[in-house]
């Protein structure tokens, strides 16, 4: 925080400090309405207290980045202590049917990375986007490139077009900002391609819930990023994310050095879920293996497209999984 209120005016930014978590989420909606690149930061409660604006953000399509950095819960828990708790709120937290994108860093270089693609996503979806870090990462002192030319993704503002409809079942319309003179009408109501409420029309919920679903689905392919590490001939593999890829993937060294098949998947999309690279372990793999911060939020998504055997290791103790306890793990499981 002291660091964008220090360099975001040097960059012809604003900095603001609200009263609480939703004025925060709050103010950033209202921001990009005027047509800024708006995002907060938060972790734990303050996540919780964002949701009910959130599902508002994504029902009126408004880009933005919220970063959370994940820590020990529940409530208050450690607040300074590493967790990974957050997985299923990012995904279901906000009611009623919603697709959502959420990135997952393991470094500060990703840090950095995926927030430029947040915004990128954000601007070019319309919807907000989940930087869901952990304090692991979120702690790091580590090199960090900055590159000097990025490529920066600027939404549609054109007038003159509906700017809650569109003719294609995923399209994303144009929406231009308050002041452009378009007299938007921007309801958390269900509404019509102009905004007006609807609130008592089946077939125009239908119609915008499933568009709003479509346009992160229909894209799923050029969303979902995964890496793979040494799956060629692999028996056993790790499924991770976060800060506990970095230590899966010291372990899964490790055991190759012991004489194990052991690969690692690793996830850079939460969401939507890599469903598809998962089931194409299917056939090549005896098993997977899921550690977690948490007590198996990516692990139930995993045993619904792997067919093999699925095991998983939670640990909540607000310290990382040592590499270890991950080659322990595997070991028993092999």
């Amino acid at each position: 925080m002291e660091t964008l209120a220090e360099l975001l005016p040097r960059a012809g930014g604003v900095f603001v400090q609200m009263e609480d978590e939703i004025a925060s989420i709050s103010a950033v909606i209202g921001a990009s309405w005027t047509g800024a690149k708006a995002m907060t930061a938060t972790s734990g409660p303050g996540f919780s207290l964002m949701m009910e604006a959130l599902g508002y953000a994504v029902f009126t399509e408004t880009p933005c980045v919220i970063v959370d950095v994940q820590r020990a819960g529940p409530c208050t828990g450690q607040a300074t202590r590493v967790g990974g708790g957050d997985v299923m709120q990012c995904k279901w937290g906000m009611h009623g049917d919603v697709e959502i994108v959420a990135l997952a860093p393991w470094s500060v270089q990703e840090m950095y990375d995926l927030s430029v693609r947040a915004f990128n996503v954000a601007e070019r979806l319309r919807l907000p986007v989940f930087l869901m870090a952990d304090e692991a990462v979120g702690h790091l002192h580590e090199t960090a490139e900055f590159h000097d030319r990025i490529a920066v993704e600027q939404r549609d503002r054109r007038k003159g077009f509906p700017p809650f409809g569109h003719g294609d079942p995923g399209g994303v319309p144009p929406m231009p900002c308050f002041g452009d003179g378009e007299n938007l009408l921007v309801t958390g109501s269900t509404h019509d391609e102009r905004g007006y409420r609807k609130v008592e029309e089946p077939q125009v919920h239908a119609r915008l819930v499933e568009r709003l679903r479509q346009k992160v689905l229909l894209r799923r392919d050029e969303l979902v990023d995964v890496e793979r590490y040494m799956l060629d001939d692999a028996e056993t593999v790790i499924v991770a994310y976060g800060f506990t890829a970095r230590g899966a993937l010291a372990a899964a060294r490790e055991l190759r050095g012991r004489g194990r098949k052991v690969g690692l998947l690793r996830l850079r999309t939460l969401w939507p879920f890599a469903d598809k690279e998962v089931a194409a372990l299917d056939g090549r793999a005896r098993r997977v293996f899921v550690p977690e911060m948490n007590h198996g939020q990516v692990l139930g998504e995993v045993r619904k497209h792997f067919r093999g055997d699925v095991a998983g290791y939670g640990q909540t103790d607000g310290e990382v999984i040592p590499v270890g306890t991950i080659v322990r793990e595997v070991e028993r499981l092999t």
